[in-house]
């Protein structure tokens, strides 16, 4: 999954030769998701520069001076972002760069494109588990789940401020599209929709 941020930000944007990846580098997963990210990212063309989320200064100045040249963009992977989400989105918008993000809810908050789990579908299947333990099988007889929905979220909004027009390709397997209604609202007007 960590490879496919690194795609999709190309297929975004394909001018964007750099890109930030902000990770918790004493993560083990983040490590490995850096190493997954920078392996494609090399392949297409992308230099990578790692941010460390623990600081919010640092983040602050780090995108500021990386923003500068031009033809940046911006790789979110799960561990350490979320509590600075707005702060990463908001500079992200500030700087026109194009960034991907791994769950839905960063696209809610106005980032541009999330790949990854849907992370409503492992609470639901819990429930079969807990059914099954109160019927008494033990929990450590039980396999441990996977996510098995993944899904790509699109915001159209984010996409327009920033000057992109994504690919239709991308939009049709897009699983949601937010942002669309308030997109085509000025072609709404002209239509005679209300």
């Amino acid at each position: 999954m960590s490879g496919k941020w690194a795609e999709l930000l190309k297929q975004i944007a394909p001018n964007v030769t750099r890109a930030l990846v902000f990770r918790d580098p004493t993560s083990a997963a983040g490590i490995g998701q850096f190493a997954a990210v920078r392996s494609v990212a090399q392949s297409l063309g992308v230099e990578l520069t790692p941010v460390d989320v623990r600081d919010t200064d640092e983040i602050e100045h780090v995108v500021a001076a990386f923003a500068r040249p031009g033809n940046g963009g911006v790789i979110v992977p799960p561990g350490g972002t979320a509590a600075r989400r707005k702060l990463i989105i908001g500079l992200a918008a500030r700087y026109k760069l194009p960034s991907v993000y791994p769950y839905r809810y960063y696209i809610v908050d106005g980032g541009l494109i999330s790949y990854g789990p849907n992370t409503h579908d492992p609470v639901r299947r819990a429930a079969g588990y807990v059914d099954r333990i109160l019927k008494g099988e033990k929990p450590a007889d039980m396999p441990v789940q996977a996510p098995t929905k993944y899904e790509l979220v699109v915001n159209l909004k984010t996409a327009k401020a920033l000057g992109l027009t994504l690919p239709p390709s991308l939009l049709a397997t897009a699983d949601e599209r937010i942002g669309l209604l308030r997109c085509m609202s000025p072609l709404l007007a002209h239509s005679g929709h209300p």
